[in-house]
């Protein structure tokens, strides 16, 4: 079974837009929970990951941060093993 990526972010978010473009353009599959106007939630997210902002990103429900986090990931390979054969 492949990891799976998970990420929280919200409509108004450019960095939540930046994260998306780079799964995107790596063919990386992703599932996206919207808490634009789910409060509870986010505070929840917040709450589980200790990470206050969005995007947040989590792989095989490891915390790897957010968008700036995850372009690190790939700048080291570290997306490599998510991609598609």
């Amino acid at each position: 079974m492949s990891p799976r990526v998970l990420m929280y972010t919200t409509t108004y978010c450019g960095y939540c837009e930046r994260a998306r473009r780079l799964l995107r353009a790596r063919q990386i599959p992703f599932v996206e929970v919207d808490v634009t106007h789910d409060r509870a939630r986010r505070r929840q997210v917040i709450l589980e990951t200790g990470h206050p902002t969005v995007p947040v990103v989590l792989i095989d429900g490891r915390l790897v941060g957010g968008s700036d986090e995850l372009v690190a990931l790939d700048r080291a390979g570290g997306l490599a093993a998510l991609q598609p054969a």
